[in-house]
This record gives C-alpha cells, sequence and structure tokens, in this order.
C-alpha cells in the first residue's frame, strides 16, 4: 500500500491550497480515508476524514475553512483549505484504513503516507 500526498507548500496567511493523496495498492472505494497534521513536539492530530460512504468529519479548529473529498475514479483523496492561518503550519499526513468488504467483514489496516509540508506565514 502506498499513499503520495501532495499540494503543500507555504502561503500567506488568508491563502488557500488543496492537498492530494493518492492511494495505491488498497480498495480505495470502501477505505475510510483522513488527513491528519503533525507540529514538531506535538501529537499527530485528526484535521478531517471522510467514510468510504463520503460522510465526513472536521476537527473544530478547520470547520468551515477546509473540506474534504474523495475520487473513487481515480482512487484520489483531497482537502481543499482555504483561509489559512499560521497555526495551520504543520506536515500533513493522509491515512487510509478500515477498509469494508461487507458489512460484516472489515479489514482493519491502517495506512500512512509521508506527509507534505505546509507553511502558512503571518
Amino acid at each position: 500500500v502506498q499513499l503520495q500526498a501532495s499540494g503543500g507548500g507555504s502561503v500567506q496567511s488568508g491563502g488557500s491550497l488543496r492537498l492530494s493523496c493518492a492511494a495505491f495498492g488498497i480498495l480505495f472505494s470502501v477505505t475510510d480515508m483522513a488527513w491528519y497534521r503533525q507540529t514538531p513536539g506535538k501529537q499527530r492530530e485528526l484535521v478531517a476524514s471522510i467514510t468510504r460512504s463520503s460522510i465526513t468529519n472536521y476537527a473544530e479548529s478547520v470547520k468551515g475553512r477546509v473540506t474534504i473529498s474523495r475520487d473513487n475514479a481515480n482512487n484520489t483523496m483531497y482537502l481543499q483549505m482555504n483561509s489559512l492561518k499560521p497555526l495551520d503550519t504543520a506536515v500533513y499526513y493522509c491515512n487510509a484504513g478500515p477498509t469494508c468488504f461487507s458489512d460484516y467483514f472489515c479489514d482493519h489496516s491502517t495506512y500512512w503516507g509521508l506527509g507534505t509540508l505546509v507553511t502558512v506565514s503571518s
């Protein structure tokens, strides 16, 4: 399984970025996906998640500014981030799992990508 995150970069406060996560080696359409972020010295935190049924969930700190989406035809997840703040500066990681093949059978393995750096300057 490979998760390739891209789209990070440096922007000024108030700017926008769109992160992408291309997934390989998993049955993407039935896999729950998520974005996490981490800054030095802090624990990795959930930013947003999207289930295989496209039910979304957002951290309070990003609600209203961030939209998570998925394109099952291209095995790709996205994170559109608007009104970025310096506090959003972090390495953003995509996460995959679990994968549910039916209502009764799930593979609970989870996978991480290498991350993409987002830097927001004031």
